[in-house]
């Protein structure tokens, strides 16, 4: 049996967010396991549609819980339908093509998968109830979701090891956390208000999910508004972020000294008119270990990703975008203090 990875296993290495351009997973699999072999990740693939999505992909990772279309998104049910059925097809394909992407590339045992997901807060934000409200203003409603989703991810990574041997860490997407603490979500109809969850509550919703994983957790949050405090004190191992939208350093900094690894993306999601080179792409993460007063050594401890998901890329760019991630990772294991 592999063992299970430890808190660091992301820090001095290159990764993705989660999705990506195209529909096809046999494909998919075999470029990111040949650019990412230090941690390739499981990829979502949204141009295939409902359930293929971000919030379509938790329906089949749920535990014991659905999610159905409505004219507005996705509703919370008990019971197993078409756009369920269909997130758990696609999630086979992707599991099937991984499999065979890693047999043919060779690769063995000992190596660690990152696999992601809707976190909680996010899913509960962004799905209904029966009712049409949103999830997250029914307490009880949010708390089933926190703890199917754990568990489910928990029997996703237990798969992913069994088909290839690798170890599994888990990267909770949590982009809609910022409005979640603000209180800024719209109502689905002019009748309803959706309070803001205070951060005491808002932190337990996020490790229920992440202890009932069971395995190393990394939250992702793609705002400037990143809630530093809320991370710092979670159960979280590692939180990933778009260095170009940090506005809080102290926060950063916070985090570096409690001990929690930082994904750091640094390479834009669609090409630019001019790409840049790894040095140029390293440069916003050299800046901001200079300005929090760390030694840039601190940067061999962190992971390299792209800015966000590159499902809006065109496949060009998104091979180049991996490669650049790769390439400022490798600068930075080898002499971040000559960057």
């Amino acid at each position: 049996m592999t063992a299970a990875p430890g808190p660091g296993s992301w820090a001095g290495v290159a990764t993705g967010i989660g999705s990506w351009p195209g529909v096809d997973a046999r494909e998919s699999a075999a470029v990111i396991l040949g650019e990412l072999a230090a941690l390739p990740h499981l990829v979502e693939l949204p141009a295939r549609g409902l359930g293929a999505d971000m919030i379509g992909r938790a329906s089949a990772l749920l535990v014991d819980l659905h999610l159905d279309g409505t004219t507005t998104g996705y509703r919370l049910t008990g019971r197993r339908g078409a756009i369920a059925a269909r997130a758990e097809d696609l999630l086979h394909q992707d599991l099937d093509g991984f499999e065979e992407a890693w047999e043919n590339a060779g690769l063995g045992s000992g190596r660690t998968v990152k696999v992601q997901s809707a976190g909680p807060l996010t899913l509960a934000a962004h799905t209904e109830l029966t009712t049409g409200r949103r999830v997250l203003t029914d307490p009880g409603a949010v708390r089933d979701l926190s703890e199917s989703l754990g568990e489910g991810l928990s029997r996703h990574a237990a798969e992913i090891t069994r088909r290839t041997g690798a170890a599994v860490v888990v990267q909770l997407d949590e982009p809609a956390l910022p409005d979640v603490l603000a209180g800024t979500l719209k109502g689905r109809t002019i009748l309803e208000t959706v309070a803001a969850v205070p951060e005491p509550e808002a932190q337990h919703v996020l490790d229920t999910t992440i202890e009932a994983t069971r395995r190393p957790v990394a939250v992702h949050c793609c705002g400037g508004t990143v809630p530093t405090a809320l991370l710092r004190a979670s159960a979280a191992d590692a939180v990933a972020l778009d260095v170009d939208r940090v506005s809080d350093l102290d926060g950063i900094g916070e985090l570096l000294d409690a001990g929690t690894t930082l994904l750091l993306g640094l390479v834009p999601t669609t090409a630019p008119a001019t790409p840049p080179t790894w040095r140029e792409a390293a440069a916003p993460a050299v800046t901001l270990i200079d300005r929090l007063g760390f030694p840039r050594t601190v940067l061999r401890s962190v992971a390299v990703t792209p800015a966000c998901g590159l499902a809006g890329a065109d496949p060009a760019w998104a091979r180049t975008a991996l490669r650049l991630t790769r390439d400022v990772a490798a600068a930075f294991a080898e002499d971040p203090e000559s960057l």
